[in-house]
């Protein structure tokens, strides 16, 4: 599980909103999140800046590039140094992409990971010697995608209970992704959260993100992280809570970054959301 510090509503750290965030962080932020990979050999101001917010904020890794379904040897070196950087900076949680990014280099992109048997006995191993050198468990994320993955021995849903058994590791829920492979695949984004409901024990859920995108055709979507969420996402998000618990939830704003006092109404408007729920369950208790 994640730490019990980890609660409520987040935003992605970016140098942008270091000016802003140094006058005064909002109440309606509860963590940050950060992708180790730009930081972890910083110098100088921003490695200073850094340590001034996660000395007084929780903060979560997110990462980038580790390719957990690569066919390529894990980089290790990468792993000690995020398991250094999360120990200097008391960061409680790690999570990576069910996915694969590179092949004897950088693709650039994340790559679907065919649902296969020999495809979760493949990623466990690698998610399980990633928890060993970090001594941990590491939360994996459900990816979008613009190029479907080859036809495979089990539906999305069944495959990533299939790895978090296998891999005895948790569940890091993009809510966006899900909406966006839904308009790019055609599916009914409702009935994959209905799935995950069937197949994944809640306890295994500990995290989850929204972010805006761009449409760019009635059936494609590109998952910018760079734009408002939708409404759409807003409802997903509400349905998401509904079958499968409150947790904590990330705002990630990667491209096209405003001002802080725009961003923060989405803020604000997750732990709304989150509150409502809670409510709810406490007085069906």
């Amino acid at each position: 599980m994640s730490s019990p510090r980890l609660h409520g509503a987040g935003l992605g750290f970016r140098r942008e909103l270091i000016p802003a965030l140094k006058a005064g962080v909002p109440e309606a932020i509860d963590f940050f999140e950060l992708a180790p990979e730009n930081w972890i050999d910083l110098g100088g101001r921003y490695a200073r800046d850094l340590r001034e917010f996660t000395e007084r904020h929780v903060f979560v890794c997110h990462g980038l590039s580790l390719s957990l379904g690569g066919p390529t040897a894990l980089d290790e070196l990468l792993l000690r140094k995020i398991k250094s950087f999360m120990a200097a900076h008391q960061i409680p949680l790690y999570t990576e992409h069910l996915s694969y990014c590179s092949d004897h280099g950088h693709l650039y992109d994340l790559m679907p990971i065919p649902p296969t048997e020999a495809a979760v006995k493949h990623v466990a191993a690698r998610i399980r010697r990633v928890q060993d050198i970090l001594e941990q468990k590491i939360a994996i994320e459900n990816a979008s995608y613009y190029v479907a993955a080859p036809i495979g021995e089990m539906d999305e849903p069944a495959f990533i209970n299939a790895v978090l058994q296998e891999a005895d590791c948790l569940l890091h829920l993009d809510v966006n992704n899900i909406y966006v492979n839904s308009v790019n695949f055609s599916f009914d984004p409702v009935d994959y959260l209905r799935q995950l409901q069937a197949h994944v024990p809640p306890e295994r859920i500990v995290y989850m993100h929204m972010a805006g995108h761009y449409q760019e055709a009635p059936d494609l979507i590109i998952d910018t992280h760079g734009a408002e969420v939708i409404d759409p996402v807003w409802q997903l998000l509400d349905t998401a809570y509904a079958l499968l618990g409150v947790h904590p939830t990330c705002l990630e704003r990667d491209f096209n970054i405003p001002p802080l006092h725009e961003l923060m109404p989405e803020v604000a408007r997750i732990a709304a959301i989150q509150s409502h729920h809670q409510i709810a369950t406490a007085r069906a208790a």
